[in-house]
């Protein structure tokens, strides 16, 4: 699998922990919780690292 053309795994990735953190913002004060703006903060950078990582891994690893 070329990763270059194919980055579909690790983009989904951060998209879903960036998705988790947008979430929480728009639906924390509904519900009747303060905002957490560094649980937000902390959830989207986490969505970029992981897709990060995880392109990491998958162009590192050995081709089939």
């Amino acid at each position: 699998m070329d990763v270059i053309r194919r980055p579909s795994k690790p983009l989904a990735i951060a998209i879903l922990f960036a998705v988790i953190g947008l979430s929480y913002l728009a639906l924390a004060e509904p519900v009747g919780y303060r905002i957490e703006w560094a649980g937000v903060t902390m959830l989207v950078a986490l969505g970029a690292a992981m897709g990060l990582m995880a392109y990491v891994l998958i162009a590192g690893s050995p081709r089939d």
